[in-house]
């Protein structure tokens, strides 16, 4: 699975003006750090009450839920999940993401292991940083 992953990160790294993408770094949990809206305003946000986790496969298919963390590594969720593909068009890197309720792109501006960054239709830019679990030593 890695290998093949790597093969398409490679064949995509050929065809993205962004050169430094893996996208095995896009897999895991992620909260938004900060949104910047197309006519130039935006937030910071130093809490989130929920983050993401993002999930692909060899195909470069997979899903997208919304959690709830809680302490020690426990987290809280519906069934509910965005499905997703990532294909290469443009040299672009776009994911698209559907639910029984909608469908809609967002394109790669940056990905790596601490960071992903994206674009949506309405051109609002979205910074996302690694989430860090909280992890409490309760003792013995």
């Amino acid at each position: 699975m890695k290998k093949l992953i790597v093969f398409f990160s490679i064949v995509f790294v050929g065809c993205n003006s962004s050169s430094n993408i893996n996208l095995e770094d896009i897999n895991g949990y992620w909260e938004i750090e900060e949104v910047r809206l197309h006519n130039g305003s935006g937030m910071k946000y130093d809490f989130n009450a929920t983050i993401d986790y993002i999930k692909i496969n060899d195909s470069l298919k997979g899903f997208r839920k919304k959690l709830k963390p809680g302490i020690n590594d426990t987290y809280y969720t519906s069934d509910d999940a965005e499905r997703l593909i990532i294909k290469s068009e443009n040299n672009s890197l776009n994911i698209y993401y559907s639910t029984p309720y909608d469908s809609w792109k967002e394109t790669i501006l940056e990905l790596n292991s601490e960071k992903l960054r994206v674009i949506n239709q309405n051109k609002d830019v979205y910074l996302y940083k690694r989430y860090t679990p909280i992890n409490f030593d309760l003792g013995e």
